[in-house]
């Protein structure tokens, strides 16, 4: 009996969060699912369960056959390579479904030139993104706060109008970012001022929970009832009901 990884795969999305985070190579997104391909490549300790949005892993205990160094020495050696061949010879796959590429048609009616109407920034303070943001900064005293995947913006055509109007914004990508960060630095900004409501859109892309899970938590460890709104927005900028 030893500790070992298990993937609750009805809870994993498939986001890939949790691969960069396995030093030992030993998870692989295999049709759709993160999947542990080996006993003998995971050494138990776990590092990749911090980074699941859908909390699908955990550390248990059974039988299993022992963690094997240069097993695992050897498997990331062949991976660079595979990976590297499949870098040069197709090079617009992805192992995140978040990073697909696709082209998406602009309607003609969409490419009127702008009017100040529709066009008017709704953003009223300077900077945006959480990582630069002062965790007291004057403009989130007695706030509505917009905390927004960094896609956002520019997938939904209505974002300042409908969204940014009369409130404080963050912005933030959970898959590049440091998402435990995010988790402790919105809590402090919680904590240390008066907000009065968070609005939340973020994309349909499954890595992209990350950041709703991590304002979720921030709120309950304040220890304040804040308000929470999440708008789930489609590749194509729709509003997902």
């Amino acid at each position: 009996m030893r500790k070992i990884v298990k993937i609750d795969e009805e809870r994993c999305t498939g986001c890939g969060l949790c691969i960069p985070n396995c030093a030992e190579g030993a998870l692989r997104i295999i049709e759709g699912k993160a999947r542990l391909v080996g006993d003998i490549l995971c050494d138990g300790l776990g590092a990749c369960l911090g980074h699941c949005p859908e909390d699908a892993i955990r550390v248990i205990e059974r039988e299993a056959d022992d963690f094997d160094e240069k097993a695992v020495e050897a498997h990331l050696h062949k991976q660079q390579a595979v990976d590297e061949l499949k870098t040069r010879s197709q090079p617009v796959l992805a192992a995140c479904p978040s990073s697909r590429p696709m082209e998406i048609k602009v309607l003609e009616s969409c490419t009127a030139p702008a009017t100040p109407e529709n066009s008017a920034s709704m953003l009223t303070h300077w900077p945006v993104q959480l990582k630069l943001v002062p965790v007291t900064a004057p403009f989130f005293h007695d706030a509505d706060l917009l905390v927004a995947a960094d896609c956002a913006p520019f997938a939904y055509p209505g974002f300042h109008r409908d969204l940014m109007k009369g409130k404080a914004v963050v912005v933030g990508c959970p898959k590049l970012d440091d998402i435990q960060h995010y988790r402790e630095k919105l809590t402090e900004i919680f904590k240390k001022n008066s907000i009065r409501s968070v609005t939340l859109p973020y994309m349909e892309v499954p890595c992209c929970s990350g950041l709703v899970k991590a304002t979720e938590e921030a709120i309950a460890a304040s220890g304040k009832k804040i308000a929470l709104k999440t708008i789930k927005i489609g590749i194509r900028g729709d509003i997902e009901r």
